[in-house]
């Protein structure tokens, strides 16, 4: 039989215990003050691809427009961070009167826990980012009234819904859904695979995109796809082989090299960022997802310039080599790359790139066909390709790296995700990205659209004629970006100039085509 323990060895133990739960609390609040380091590192490197937007946009329109789309940029962050504020993180990932498809609040970051407010930074980002991908796709013809309009509407409440459809606890599609609360349905066993946002981000900007682009019809002077005299007025909205396209080339292409490079910088906290944290596991599973949004965007250039090649020689025509396909093309590979970065293998990284690529050309070849003037290509780069990364997904996925980004607990009762994975109720993952993808550009490009056709209806949605002839930075009275002299004919190499219109133009007009 023991007798009563020794007091010294009870203090001693007691003292242990007590330093071993302090050390256990310590170690707690140092991984999730790194946790949350991570994830303000990560919101700063999105944010600062606004710069990239920024230059890469500027670059890509007309000199006469240039102040205008930085000061619509600039407000993007200005605008979206009040309106995610009070509006959006309530919608997105508010804790009350939770549905699968929304959240009912609280608004204005009321009750939010003191951790999560670096939650709120990283999403305001992403919702800063959908935002500003529309601007490209509406740029030289939009007023700024209505650009300010669509961008609440974006970020206040399209962007949210879509959020909180794949990324909160309660939403339809959501790997967060366990699926026990009757509130949330959910469907497919795992929901969507979309790690950083291909869909949620680049979906949601890119079909919004489309939207405006067709609305807001195309640029004066490049719907008949000639070049029209002053007194011919007269369109038939066909961009026809044989177009002059001098007079819409982008007029700064180191901007918009500036931009690519400063975009595929930014996008390692947009990928990387999006493990949430930084401990544990999380470490490991940012480090692949470097490695393949880096073989992303590699292959998306490569891809996207051979396919131009094979374009090109198909049609017998020169210029196979491309700058400007080269750079969307490595922006095709970025967002086809955001949705699977953490659940593939370097080879499949490399295929998805390639093939990122391939779309971003093919689907800005069928917008010419269709006659949609949309001059960054965003819908081609975020939208079409940001289909393909969610469907790649469910072709390129597999378990150990499902387990490793999500949780053993997401694959339950012992199922794999190998591809076309089959689960439990019959189906596999591809149908699950799949409906995902389908409700997310039914829904970004009707909402959107709605707002579009409502601005248009009533004539508040584009310039008049005459401002866009002059550019939006002197009918907005925002003063050109840079001095513009005007042309003359001793002057013939200037690539901005159409030598034969020179003497029936004033000098407004060869503004608007500087």
């Amino acid at each position: 039989m023991s007798g009563p323990m020794d007091p010294v060895l009870q203090e001693a133990l007691n003292s242990l215990s007590q330093q071993v739960t302090k050390l256990h609390a310590d170690t707690e609040a140092m991984n999730s003050g790194l946790n949350i380091s991570w994830l303000i590192f990560g919101a700063a490197l999105v944010f600062f691809m606004q710069a990239g937007f920024g230059m890469l946009e500027a670059g890509a329109i007309r000199q006469a427009n240039v102040t205008t789309i930085l000061f619509k940029n600039t407000m993007d962050g200005v605008l979206s961070a009040l309106l995610f504020w009070s509006l959006g993180w309530g919608f997105y990932m508010g804790h009350t009167e939770k549905t699968e498809f929304i959240s009912g609040g609280p608004f204005f970051l009321k009750d939010l826990p003191q951790d999560e407010y670096a939650s709120w930074l990283f999403q305001w980002a992403f919702a800063a980012t959908a935002a500003t991908i529309v601007s490209g796709a509406v740029a030289e013809r939009c007023r700024l009234g209505a650009y300010f309009v669509y961008t609440g509407v974006l970020t206040a409440f399209v962007y949210p819904v879509v959020a909180h459809w794949a990324w909160s606890s309660c939403g339809w599609a959501s790997t967060g859904n366990d699926g026990t609360n009757s509130d949330c349905p959910k469907f497919g066993q795992l929901g969507v695979i979309d790690f950083a946002g291909s869909g949620v981000v680049h979906m949601t900007g890119g079909f919004s995109a489309l939207a405006g682009a067709v609305i807001l019809g195309p640029r004066k002077g490049r719907k008949s796809g000639i070049l029209t005299s002053p007194e011919d007025d007269g369109f038939d909205f066909r961009f026809k082989d044989g177009v002059d396209e001098r007079q819409f080339q982008p007029h700064s292409i180191p901007q918009q090299a500036l931009g690519v490079f400063i975009l595929w910088f930014g996008w390692y906290g947009f990928n990387c960022g999006s493990t949430l944290g930084i401990t544990g596991g999380s470490g490991a599973v940012a480090a692949k997802v470097s490695a393949t949004t880096t073989l992303g965007a590699a292959t998306g250039g490569i891809g996207a310039l051979l396919f131009n090649r094979i374009l090109v020689a198909f049609k017998k025509r020169e210029g196979a080599w491309d700058i400007l396909t080269l750079l969307n093309g490595i922006l095709a590979g970025l967002v086809s790359i955001t949705a699977p970065c953490a659940v593939v293998e370097p080879w499949a990284a490399v295929v998805i790139g390639v093939i990122g690529g391939m779309v971003y050309v093919g689907a800005s070849t069928m917008l010419r066909g269709l006659e949609i003037d949309d001059p960054l290509d965003a819908f081609p780069v975020h939208g079409a390709c940001g289909v393909w990364g969610v469907l790649s997904v469910g072709i390129f996925a597999q378990s150990n790296n499902v387990i490793r980004a999500y949780g053993s607990g997401l694959l339950r009762d012992g199922k794999h995700l190998d591809g076309f994975y089959d689960q439990a109720e019959g189906g596999n993952q591809f149908d699950v990205q799949l409906a995902f993808a389908v409700c997310v550009a039914l829904w970004a490009f009707g909402v959107s659209g709605l707002t579009f056709w409502i601005l248009n209806k009533a004539q508040l949605l584009r310039v008049s004629d005459h401002d866009e002839k002059t550019g939006l930075d002197v009918a907005e009275g925002m003063g050109a970006a840079y001095e513009v002299k005007k042309p003359t004919k001793e002057d013939p190499k200037d690539p901005e100039v159409i030598v034969d219109k020179l003497e029936e133009e004033p000098e407004e007009d060869v503004m608007a085509d500087a």
